[in-house]
């Protein structure tokens, strides 16, 4: 079948849902955690390229969200364990698009990245100007983790004062933070959202370690090509993006693999900008994925992207004066046949075992009597996922009606205190920092 030259929106809808892994990837049996195994994670991260992370735990943190929202209900500590599981891990940590976890294989590709940052290149201003500043001081915060790892920020023994701005930072954070830019350190594991660093050679598998270099040129390529698998379709912005390269380095890049024909363009109905597709494209016949996604979901994260495929302008409110928000404060898009049809506010009660439902806004496309009995049998599914028993609306929106007679219509929710009420993985009890 010939590669078409143009898509309509909607093809390009299907093309870039299926690449992200909503079509056809759900274990046989998803009935229960126990059914996704480490196999389907690894290889459902690997297709996304990498996973943001987040502190906000709310709800539960983000990096949770996008293997529940794919492959269902599954162990959550299955991911703390494939990030975090000692030198046979299968991710590691580091600035993908923002902190993110990433298949350990691709460490090699990011190395020209944390050369850069260790020439002070590509990372915040304040950091540089630190790691001019204070370099003795930066030199003897990794002896410290060469003969103490891992270890956290608060357990250098000269950690210094927290300071405005920053997340409030302390001068040890920002040392072990430019170090982690460099890849001189990374991370070992988490206490709560703390971050512990080590000595890379001491976290990251050997195999790893002694793959060469790639020229910078080259890796920049490999990554512009996972960006493009895991798009599908996407324009020059949407395909730099994903992993925030340089809008020169991205450019040039591009037009090479366009010239090896690795990339293909393809105009998008509705798009003003031309975009570009692997030559094995294949448009679904149809991709009727139903998922809550996280605000920081690869599908949606770019929020100009998410406007051209699915007409839906998401903004993150977190840092919105309540007063002014439009959709509240942690806001989960419900993705139902192929478009954004709501839009849910939510939060975890774990002291009550509830998922509250703080607002819900049906999107003008859709009908409330049609998103309501899918999207109350999703929330009812992550609640139990969270472990929690119940899903009570306790907020408005034009949705929220319709929502609390669907949910009203379900079995009786065990009365306060039956039950067993589990705490995810990642305790929210820790607050932790930004990184």
């Amino acid at each position: 079948m010939p590669r078409p030259d143009s898509l309509s929106l909607r093809e390009a809808r299907r093309v870039a849902i299926a690449a992200q892994g909503f079509a056809n990837i759900v274990p046989e049996d998803a009935s229960t955690a126990a059914a996704v195994e480490p196999r389907h994670a690894r290889r459902m991260i690997g297709r996304l390229g990498l996973v943001q992370i987040d502190s906000v735990n709310v709800l539960v943190r983000s990096h949770y969200l996008p293997l529940f929202s794919r492959l269902g209900p599954y162990e959550a500590a299955l991911l703390d364990r494939l990030a975090y599981g000692g030198k046979r891990r299968a991710l590691f940590e580091y600035w993908g698009h923002e902190a993110s976890l990433i298949p350990v294989e691709q460490q090699p590709l990011f190395r020209w990245r944390m050369a850069r940052a260790e020439r002070g290149e590509g990372i915040y201003g304040e950091l540089a100007r630190f790691a001019v500043e204070r370099r003795p001081y930066i030199d003897s915060v990794l002896a410290e983790v060469a003969a103490r790892g891992p270890m956290g920020a608060s357990e250098l023994s000269e950690a210094g004062r927290g300071a405005g701005g920053w997340w409030g930072w302390s001068d040890g954070k920002r040392a072990l933070e430019y170090l982690f830019w460099a890849g001189l350190v990374t991370t070992a594991g988490r206490r709560g959202f703390e971050r512990l660093y080590d000595l890379p050679e001491r976290v990251l598998p050997a195999a790893i370690l002694d793959t060469p270099t790639p020229e910078e040129a080259e890796a920049q390529r490999a990554l512009l090509r996972i960006a493009a698998r895991a798009h599908g379709v996407a324009t020059e912005r949407d395909l730099r993006d994903y992993h925030r390269l340089e809008v020169a380095d991205a450019r040039l890049r591009i037009a090479e693999l366009v010239e090896a024909g690795e990339l293909l363009p393809v105009a998008v109905e509705g798009w003003e900008s031309i975009a570009y597709v692997t030559p094995d494209l294949r448009v679904p016949r149809k991709a009727p994925a139903r998922a809550l996604l996280s605000p920081f979901d690869s599908l949606i994260w770019e929020r100009q992207r998410t406007e051209r495929l699915f007409g839906a302008r998401i903004r993150l409110e977190i840092y919105t004066p309540a007063h002014k928000r439009e959709h509240g404060y942690y806001v989960l898009p419900f993705l139902m046949d192929e478009r954004i049809a709501a839009r849910v506010d939510l939060k975890s009660d774990r002291k009550a075992c509830t998922l509250l439902v703080q607002a819900a806004h049906i999107e003008p496309h859709a009908s409330p009597e049609a998103v309501a009995p899918p999207l109350a049998a999703e929330l009812r599914r992550l609640a139990g996922w969270l472990g929690l028993e119940r899903v009570t609306v306790v907020g408005g929106g034009d949705l929220a009606p319709d929502l609390v007679a669907e949910l009203q219509q379900a079995d009786p929710s065990p009365a306060p205190g039956e039950g067993d009420c589990r705490i995810t993985p990642d305790d929210p009890a820790a607050a932790g920092s930004r990184t």
